[in-house]
């Protein structure tokens, strides 16, 4: 599974007695894999700085989860053409996430445990927002490249009615610079190809014999040509609307031409030139935002441990991996009457003596008698 729990007890003796309860109690039911979570020993401060910290904590949490999110889709959204290599880019510190969290230890360099806990945190939040500037403007500036281009190709991937025709026709196709004459595109079904034959030089006068081709084909009809005097093009018009014919209107204009082709050339060497500056800018603020978020985890668990179980600090953090969605339930219920005794009142309140395992009377709640927080790695779901 994709998510971890990361609790906390007391580090008393009837505590550390009572995770290792835990710890049988789950692995025998094969609930979940559990391993010590190291926080260290930070400046604890006065309790009511910690009040505040923890709201402001709880704030930059959500903050983080939803940066690496983004930025996670972001990488989708860059790897378009290569979607399932984009787990192997979504690393921490060169590991894979499961990894990073499961083997976590605090950076003592960019983050020293001796400073105070507002500082660190302060550091944490102006680190994740500098991420979150540079990645709007990163990314802003790759979309509206790759939605100029995609509009572009758009415009080359229509029928014959509403398609560009500049990479479909050439100079060749038309008569150019005479005062009396003019090439006009006729869109033709393909079952009246043979009326179109037979009948294209009598739908008006002044059409030129014989002056008609075929230059491309859809899957609806194809695109002819025909020259005719000028002072007759509204007239042919209608008539060929009377018969179904359908004249596009386009005239050549070789400059025009060209520059669409430039800019279309243009667009995809800028796309290439950035998609990989742009990846790599990813992968690593990614990595840099992850390992914040799991930092910012561990200092919500200290700050809610010394809130929740007083001074000195003593406490035990676990993490705790799932086996899989459906044992979650059960998992809950196993934690919550291993440790009713941190809050008996509350506790009380809500077992259900109905549900039973050897040893141990479980609850069917959503409570949390200990420090709880969840870590979910399904950044792409």
């Amino acid at each position: 599974m994709s998510e971890f729990w990361l609790i906390s007890a007391p580090g008393d003796k009837e505590n550390l007695q009572a995770l290792e309860r835990m710890n049988t109690v789950t692995s025998k039911s094969n609930l979940s894999y559990n391993t010590k979570f190291t926080i260290p020993d930070f400046k604890v401060g006065t309790l009511d700085s910690l009040v505040g910290l923890s709201d402001e904590l709880g704030k930059l949490d959500i903050f983080a989860e939803s940066l690496i999110k983004r930025m996670a889709q972001s990488v989708v959204e860059v790897m378009e053409d290569a979607k399932g290599k984009v787990q192997e880019n979504l690393l921490a510190n060169g590991a894979d996430l499961t990894s990073f969290v499961t083997h976590f230890e605090w950076d003592m360099a960019k983050y020293p445990a001796k400073q105070p806990l507002v500082s660190i945190a302060d550091t944490l939040a102006k680190q994740l927002a500098q991420i979150e500037t540079d990645l709007k403007s990163r990314t802003a500036a790759y979309s509206a490249l790759k939605t100029n281009l995609e509009n572009l190709e758009k415009k080359s991937t229509g029928n014959l009615f509403t398609r560009t025709l500049s990479d479909i026709v050439s100079k060749e196709d038309f008569v150019l610079d005479s005062e009396y004459l003019i090439t006009l595109l006729v869109i033709v079904p393909k079952p009246s190809y043979a009326q179109w034959q037979k009948t294209y030089e009598s739908l008006s006068d002044m059409v030129v014999p014989r002056s008609t081709k075929l230059i491309a084909e859809d899957n609806e009809g194809g695109l002819f040509t025909v020259t005719l005097f000028r002072k007759v093009i509204d007239d042919f018009k209608t008539k060929a609307r009377e018969n179904k014919f359908t004249v596009r209107e386009f005239y050549y204009d070789e400059k025009e031409i060209k520059r669409e082709r430039e800019e279309m050339t243009r667009l995809l060497s800028d796309k290439k030139q950035q998609y990989g500056p742009l990846l790599r800018w990813l992968k690593v603020n990614f990595s840099e935002a992850f390992i914040a978020w799991i930092h910012i985890k561990a200092l919500r668990v200290f700050v809610e441990s010394v809130l929740r179980y007083g001074l000195p600090v003593n406490f035990q953090a676990v993490l705790l991996q799932p086996h899989k969605k459906s044992s979650t339930k059960r998992l809950r219920e196993v934690l919550n009457s291993v440790f009713r005794h941190l809050d008996e009142v509350a506790a009380a309140s809500i077992l259900d003596a109905s549900v039973e395992i050897p040893g141990l009377q479980l609850s069917n709640q959503d409570y949390f008698p200990y420090v709880y927080f969840h870590i979910d790695l399904g950044l792409l779901d």
